[in-house]
């Protein structure tokens, strides 16, 4: 992936963000506008590794941070060595204490899948730090003489976040990581030369915290924005499925599910989604909105999306094999060209059942669930509603051989245009 292929900027940054809809809130906007669009300057932004692989819900963050980087400014990864140790944020329960070892190799990871998004080479060059480096060397004396004197315990106390616990209860821990991570500004500002932080609506409290412990220490000025919340017009949780988060690391989500996510998203988020997600340029956001309104079956923004997106994160390749299995599953490709790990990934998506031998079709139907006896298995195929990989069946009593096995084990099986279901042979 180059930054070639992405389209030149025509209007400035500041607009371009304020277009999409990417800044809520900012510590003072004609000062940002004068930072972002008037050279270079370094950023950060904060990832906490509380498991073992970014999901979709960490793209705003990093996207944001390739768009800046894209138009010159440098930024500055900053991986929670340190505060990851102390877990998630959770809304009415403490945060879940993870491991200092554990903690270590989810940073490796993390290190590793932020590395696509932008360009550790050339003048605005991307550096990854860790807060561990500055967090981990202090004593708890000297991180109460020198960062806790500096925050009125009247002012923490009036945080939204802060108020909504205090009835049930907040533990030390919760309530001082706004410490921590304004630390980590006043650490990289003081390193790097860091001007700029952003993050999530979520986190202002911490940002503004960490801008005004900078101002305490007699240094910056800083400034900071924040992005929106992603979320879904349905009222369940962005970045969510039945099967669990949508994970970024292929291993924990594959290509295939990846893009099914993004190719399924409501018609009310998409046009969202694209502002927010996409580095097309907004006359053609413009038009591919308006496109899709015309013909919204045709899901045209969905599948821009989920090109864009699959590609970014999985590769051309991936991105290519998602597309044609999405195709083939409906009849509209081969299926022998799928590689194995798509055509499982995509069964499994669909509903895979695992039989030790193989039935006649008719019982191939009933036990993968796509009809709910053979009575009526019978019945789909006489009336030509019965595909075996693609193939339809028209005699009642048709079998399978194992020459029929996609990748020597597995099975298509599909009712009409858009019911599909997997069978994998057991070895």
């Amino acid at each position: 992936m180059t930054d070639s292929s992405l389209p030149p900027r025509r209007d400035s940054l500041t607009d371009d963000l304020l277009w999409r809809g990417l800044i809520q809130d900012s510590t003072d906007v004609d000062a940002l506008r004068d930072l972002l669009d008037g050279g270079s300057a370094a950023f950060y932004v904060g990832f906490d590794p509380t498991a073992p692989s970014l999901h979709v819900g960490h793209l705003m963050q990093v996207l944001t941070a390739r768009r800046l980087q894209l138009a010159g400014h440098r930024p500055l990864l900053l991986v929670g060595g340190a505060t990851g140790q102390i877990g998630d944020p959770k809304e009415s329960a403490e945060r879940t204490l993870n491991p200092p070892e554990v903690v270590a190799g989810w940073v490796e990871r993390i290190r590793e899948q932020l590395a696509p998004f932008v360009s550790y080479t050339g003048e605005n060059a991307a550096q990854l730090v860790n807060n561990l480096d500055w967090t981990g060397e202090m004593s708890v004396v000297e991180f109460l003489r020198d960062v806790g004197k500096h925050f009125p315990v009247n002012r923490m106390l009036a945080r939204e976040v802060v108020k909504a616990r205090l009835e049930t209860g907040i533990s030390f821990t919760e309530f001082s990581y706004q410490l921590l991570q304004a630390n980590d500004f006043y650490e990289l500002h003081r390193r790097h030369g860091c001007q700029l932080q952003f993050g999530g609506s979520d986190q202002w409290g911490n940002i503004t915290a960490g801008v005004d412990y900078i101002r305490r220490r007699g240094a910056g000025p800083v400034q900071a924005f924040t992005t929106p919340l992603v979320t879904k017009s349905d009222g369940t949780k962005f970045g969510k499925t039945e099967g669990g988060s949508i994970w970024l690391d292929p291993a924990m989500t594959s290509p295939y599910a990846f893009y099914q996510f993004w190719v399924n998203v409501d018609d009310r988020d998409v046009d969202g989604y694209l502002r927010f997600f996409s580095f097309r340029p907004r006359e053609e956001l413009e038009e591919l909105a308006k496109a899709t309104a015309e013909r919204p079956a045709a899901r045209l923004a969905q599948r821009a999306l989920a090109e864009e997106l699959t590609t970014l994160v999985h590769g051309e390749r991936e991105m290519a094999q998602a597309v044609a299995a999405s195709q083939a599953l409906f009849g509209r490709g081969s299926l022998d060209e799928l590689s194995l790990a798509t055509l499982r990934a995509a069964l499994t998506e669909a509903g895979l059942v695992q039989l030790d031998q193989l039935p006649d079709v008719a019982g191939l139907l009933r036990d993968s669930g796509l009809v709910p006896s053979l009575k009526e298995a019978r019945r789909v195929i006489a009336e030509g509603g019965a595909y075996v990989n693609n193939n339809r069946v028209t005699e009642v009593d048709a079998t399978v051989s194992p020459d029929d096995l996609l990748h020597g084990r597995y099975l298509v099986l599909r009712r009409g245009k858009r019911s599909f279901a997997g069978v994998e042979l057991r070895r």
